[in-house]
C-alpha cells in the first residue's frame, strides 16, 4: 500500500530514539514533515541528522521534557510559528515503570500520569483548535497491549496507560465531527533501548540473549517486533487509507495479549 503524507506535519514526542524515532523515521519517508520532541539535545541532534539524511520531507526538533506543560507551551511558542498546520500528534514519550502497588508512592504515579497522560492530553487540547479549522487531524496515543491485562507488578505504568486507552475513546467520540480521527496503539514486545535496562533489572543472573529467547517464548509469533513495523501500523493509522478507523486500539504485540 502506497501511503503519501506529502502536505502534512506531523509532531512525536520522544521522537529521538527506538520507537518513536522509527516513527519518525516512517512518516517523513511517506512525504510528511515531521518535528521531534525529546529530552535530550545530543541524542535530538544524532537522529535529526539521520533524518535529513534520508528525505527530502522537512524536518526539525526541539527539546522538551513533556512531563511538564510549562515547557510544551514553551516549546509550542517556537513550533507553531514555523508550522503553523500540524496535522498529526503521535503521543510516544514514555518508559515503563513496574512495581508492586504497595510500594507505589503518590508522586510516582502522578509524576507517571503527568509524562504519559497528562502531555498527551495537554498536547491534543493546544493543536485540536488547528486540526478543526480543516477538518482533518489523527492523533495517536502509543500505550501498552498489556495494560489492557494488567498483571500484578505492573504499576504505575499499567495504571497510566490504562487511563491512555479510556482518553483515546473519549477523543474519539468528541472529535469525530470534526474529522479529527484518534486511535491508540499498544506496545508489545519491540526491540527497543529499554530491554537491555529490563534485562538488568529482571534477569542479570542470564545472559541477554537468554533473555531474550526467554521474553520471546510467550509471543505466538515467537520474536520480538521492530520499531520499523510498529511505525509502519502508526504511519497507516495517520493517512487517508484510514479514513474510517476512529476510536480503535490496535495491538502491535505479535498475538501476545489475550485481548481481543
Amino acid at each position: 500500500m502506497l501511503i503519501d503524507l506529502t502536505g502534512r506535519t506531523a509532531l512525536v514526542t520522544g521522537g529521538s530514539r527506538g520507537i518513536g524515532f522509527a516513527i519518525a523515521q516512517r512518516l517523513s519517508r511517506s512525504g510528511a514533515n515531521v518535528i521531534i520532541l525529546a529530552r535530550r539535545q545530543d541524542v535530538l541532534n544524532e537522529s535529526l541528522a539521520l533524518l535529513r539524511a534520508q528525505t527530502n520531507a522537512r524536518v526539525a526538533g526541539y527539546v522538551c521534557d513533556v512531563s511538564k506543560t510549562d515547557d510544551i507551551d514553551r516549546v509550542l511558542a517556537d513550533v507553531l510559528p514555523e508550522f503553523p498546520q500540524i496535522d498529526i500528534l503521535v503521543n510516544n514519550a514514555g518508559s515503563s515503570v513496574r512495581g508492586s502497588l504497595e510500594q507505589l508512592t503518590r508522586t510516582g504515579l502522578f509524576a507517571d500520569m503527568d509524562l504519559k497522560v497528562v502531555a498527551a492530553l495537554h498536547l491534543a487540547q493546544k493543536l485540536i483548535p488547528g486540526m478543526r479549522t480543516r477538518k482533518w487531524g489523527r492523533i495517536v496515543n502509543v500505550l501498552s497491549s498489556s495494560a489492557r491485562t494488567p498483571a500484578p507488578m505492573g504499576a504505575p505504568t499499567a495504571i497510566s496507560r490504562w487511563a491512555g486507552y479510556a482518553m483515546t475513546k473519549i477523543m474519539a467520540g468528541e472529535l469525530a465531527a470534526d474529522g479529527i480521527l484518534v486511535n491508540a496503539v499498544g506496545v508489545g514486545s519491540i526491540e527497543s533501548d529499554q530491554w537491555p535496562r529490563m534485562h538488568k533489572e529482571r534477569a542479570s543472573h542470564m545472559s541477554y540473549d537468554q533473555f531474550i529467547t526467554n521474553e520471546s517464548r510467550t509471543i505466538p509469533l515467537g520474536r520480538f517486533g521492530k520499531a520499523e513495523e510498529f511505525a509502519n501500523a502508526v504511519c497507516f493509522l495517520v493517512s487517508d487509507q484510514a479514513s474510517y478507523i476512529t476510536g480503535a486500539a490496535l495491538a502491535i504485540d505479535g498475538g501476545k495479549s489475550p485481548a481481543i
